[in-house]
């Protein structure tokens, strides 16, 4: 009896397991009840949300959507057709018909794919009649990029089609659709592309479509991306790109008392709507394999210089942190700074001050390499060995995210370089280099190389006299917060009031008669600059200048390099002017300068390179 009773108890309990389990999976977890892309009862079809519309900061449309047509192929479900009809119908080749079907194929038998995308609308129209004479392909709406306004390509980015690298990391996306691949579309695809709603459609045992699969219950909505507002001003982005007509080069302008990002310019440029429709493969191409322009290059974020003169702003403010000079240190230059006793162990100078006292005022607005060197110098020197001197001055210079990414909101960058006792150790095992091995540092040449944004958010520190928000490029997300990191002060190593002195020099860059800026002097606006020369070795020299007005009150920051430009005074100096008069001022009072500009081409000396490089290589 016993034995009996036991038995039941088993039975009875084994029993229960077994229907708590089918009630689990049955009501609870319905996974199972779920149709799949391998159902072949069900046909699922993507519903794609209108991707985030972007604007500039003033509300200006920027990116929008424009409606496009996808022929689509389930392999498995294609019969037998006539190839040259339906190859007439789509303009390709039978050869292209066959590449397509296998690319198909591989990627699955039963999921939809792109067997063709982005028709017009006219096809789309004569086609529509025609798809029920081929089974297996269905036509799928898809929205398009259109943009507006012919600017700013490499701010706003492309979108283009996933490859089945990216779809195995990321099984979101299908075979054909689309994901943003550079600039602000890449940064913000999560945000800008919304989420694709689905359908399941029943079929019967003849494969004909009858009805909602389950009444529609495992259907969605697709969910509209957001929509983007840009810190980019659009007037004073087309204005520096037309300023840069037959230029090479790059432009970052800040507003320093938030980060934005108010212009990101990089020249050559080219038209954002060349990267939109069927021709888009064909054109990325062409842009991509043009190697002496290099328009997708965005050399406002990736292009590295040296700084040239500019940076003596950083060798002042690290020298008076560190005590070793203050505003009253003089030293007399005579045409340059000796730093050995070989003929070649000379910095050449030219602000032929013949010998008089320099002080820190003048050699700013005078640009005197020899008082930097011997500021630059001097910091090495204060501490008992060079490695040490060179990781304090390394950690002062850092401190104005030069040598390092921004961490932005921006798709590409460089690190640029701010050398560390590390990489003079490596290059002099036996430790024989001390402060004037390095002496080129000071004066932003050596080992030291920088991009535009990164001299951009150096003078928006400089101008803030210490602090700074992390540069970025979105202003605001629609029902969204912005990241943290873009609204978190930041702070510099140097002392707020050393800031001081150097700001009284950059100012006076324009003011004093003998300012190495003083023809770029606006009328009722007070600017603060530094020209610079960035020497390089292929061709002439680059044009560099960087400025921020109003003194008292910042509003903007530039940073300009002009790839070949001879001297600051000559390119960089009047454009980055011209854009601070346009931008506080909305117009400017200097048409022969404006015209100067826009018509002045450097061209010439681009082709002698070219031509220089191609006798050298044959």
């Amino acid at each position: 009896m016993k034995r009996t009773g036991l038995l039941s108890f088993i039975i009875i309990f084994i029993g229960l397991i077994f229907i708590i389990r089918l009630f689990y999976l049955q009501v609870v977890n319905n996974t199972y009840n779920k149709p799949t892309v391998n159902n072949s009862a069900v046909k699922i079809v993507y519903d794609y949300p209108e991707r985030g519309y972007i604007y500039d900061r003033n509300g200006v449309l920027l990116v929008a959507n424009q409606l496009s047509y996808d022929i689509m192929v389930i392999p498995r479900e294609v019969k037998p057709l006539d190839t040259i009809e339906f190859c007439t119908l789509l303009k390709i080749s039978k050869k292209d018909f066959i590449k397509k079907i296998l690319k198909a194929r591989r990627y699955s038998t039963r999921i939809p794919s792109t067997f063709l995308a982005q028709l017009s609308k006219n096809d789309f129209a004569y086609l529509q009649e025609k798809m029920h004479k081929f089974d297996g392909f269905y036509i799928q709406k898809r929205l398009l990029r259109e943009y507006p306004i012919n600017t700013a390509p490499n701010v706003l980015g492309y979108i283009s089609e996933v490859n089945e690298s990216l779809i195995k990391k990321n099984p979101y996306y299908q075979l054909g659709e689309l994901i943003g691949t550079a600039g602000v579309e890449k940064t913000y695809e999560n945000t800008l592309r919304g989420t694709k709603g689905v359908k399941h459609i029943q079929r019967d045992r003849f494969n004909k479509e009858i009805g909602s699969y389950k009444n529609g219950i495992y259907d969605t909505l697709p969910i509209p991306g957001k929509d983007l507002t840009l810190t980019i001003d659009i007037k004073l982005q087309q204005y520096g790109e037309a300023l840069m007509t037959n230029k090479r080069g790059g432009i970052v302008a800040i507003e320093p008392s938030s980060g934005e990002i108010l212009a990101m310019i990089s020249t050559p440029t080219y038209n954002p709507n060349l990267m939109v429709g069927r021709e888009r493969s064909k054109n990325f191409t062409k842009l991509y394999l043009d190697t002496i322009n290099r328009p997708l290059l965005d050399r406002g974020l990736q292009a590295q210089y040296p700084p040239g003169s500019p940076f003596k702003v950083i060798s002042a403010l690290v020298a008076l942190q560190e005590n070793v000079i203050d505003t009253n240190t003089a030293i007399k230059c005579y045409g340059g700074y000796r730093y050995g006793s070989r003929k070649e162990a000379f910095m050449k100078c030219h602000c032929e001050t013949h010998g008089s006292p320099v002080k820190l005022n003048k050699a700013i607005y005078r640009s005197c390499n020899s008082y930097f060197s011997n500021a630059y110098r001097k910091t090495i020197e204060k501490y008992p060995t060079p490695s040490e001197g060179m990781k304090v001055w390394n950690t002062n210079v850092k401190s104005f995210g030069l040598g390092n990414f921004l961490n932005n909101d921006l798709s590409v960058g460089q690190k640029g370089l701010i050398p560390d006792e590390n990489f003079y150790n490596k290059y002099y095992p036996n430790g024989g280099w001390r402060a004037v091995t390095t002496i080129s540092n000071a004066i932003g040449q050596g080992e030291i190389l920088t991009t535009p944004i990164q001299l951009a958010n150096m003078t928006a520190i400089v101008a803030n006299k210490g602090v700074f928000y992390t540069p970025h490029i979105v202003k605001k997300i629609k029902d969204k917060e912005l990241d943290t990191r873009f609204t978190t002060l930041k702070k510099t190593t140097i002392n707020k009031e050393h800031f001081e002195p150097v700001i009284e020099g950059l100012f006076n860059v324009f003011e004093k008669p003998h300012g190495t800026a003083s023809w770029s002097k606006v009328k009722g606006l007070e600017i603060c600059g530094k020209t610079g020369t960035s020497e390089n070795s292929h061709g002439q020299d680059h044009s560099v200048f960087i400025a921020f007005a109003p003194k008292g009150n910042p509003q903007i920051a530039i940073a300009v390099f002009v790839e070949n430009g001879y001297w600051g005074s000559r390119w960089a100096g009047p454009i980055a002017s011209l854009m601070i008069e346009k931008y506080l001022n909305g117009k400017t009072v200097r048409p022969w300068e404006e015209k100067r500009m826009f018509e002045g081409s450097l061209q010439e000396e681009y082709d002698k390179q070219l031509k220089e490089k191609s006798t050298i290589e044959n």
